[in-house]
């Protein structure tokens, strides 16, 4: 499989959680293939946008490969880190809305989600080729303050590092009025979430050529 851009990701393990993400938005980034939505009314519609990533928590985002560097290497450099990187934990995972779309969020001290987040961002930026002006340009449509605009000269993305929010995206931006109303369908959809949440795993997944992303391999952090 070849691949377009690469990214690493928080993938939940096989389990409810897993297969509830898969089904409400359409995608199984697990196993690379489309999985059957509910029954509801413009479903299709407010998940199309997060559908192509799958349901996943973004740590290093997407990217295209540097000159030089090539895929076994990216994910050799990868297992190592994961080898390096401690788990980290919080109190657990809840419905947010943020910024206008449905996402599951962390409850409780964030410092170590940050901080592997922080990592998998420093550790792999050599294998980052340069944003491009179109790039910069898009990101900078949203607005952003003077650290996010450092950080994307940085690290080609504002929302790392300081800026840094773990999040599990449900839907695509909705109408303020749309908000309780899709909450509630989320709610009833959901599993039981986990209590506390452990991030202890990380995945290097790809850009297919069909634009959809899927794991490639994921590795238990065992440092």
């Amino acid at each position: 499989m070849s691949y377009s851009r690469f990214a690493i990701y928080y993938v939940p393990p096989n389990g409810p959680l897993a297969d509830f993400g898969a089904s409400w938005l359409g995608w199984d980034v697990l196993r690379g293939c489309e999985a059957l939505q509910p029954d509801m009314p413009d479903l299709d519609d407010i998940t199309m946008t997060p559908r192509k990533y799958g349901f996943h928590a973004t740590l290093k985002p997407p990217f295209r490969l540097a000159q030089g560097q090539d895929v076994q290497t990216l994910e050799a450099a990868t297992s190592t880190l994961a080898v390096s990187l401690a788990p980290a934990r919080c109190d657990g995972l809840e419905l947010t809305a943020l910024g206008g779309f449905l996402a599951l969020t962390p409850r409780g001290d964030m410092q170590g989600l940050r901080r592997v987040g922080g990592t998998c961002v420093r550790a792999l930026d050599r294998f980052r080729a340069p944003a491009s002006a179109a790039e910069f340009a898009r990101r900078r449509k949203a607005g952003l303050n003077p650290q996010q605009e450092a950080l994307l000269a940085q690290w080609g993305y504002p929302y790392v590092m300081e800026e840094f929010r773990f999040h599990m995206t449900l839907t695509a931006r909705l109408p303020q009025d749309a908000i309780a109303i899709w909450s509630a369908a989320v709610q009833r959809h959901l599993p039981e979430l986990p209590s506390p949440f452990a991030l202890d795993q990380i995945a290097l997944c790809g850009e297919r050529a069909d634009g959809r992303f899927e794991v490639i391999h994921r590795y238990k952090l065992t440092g």
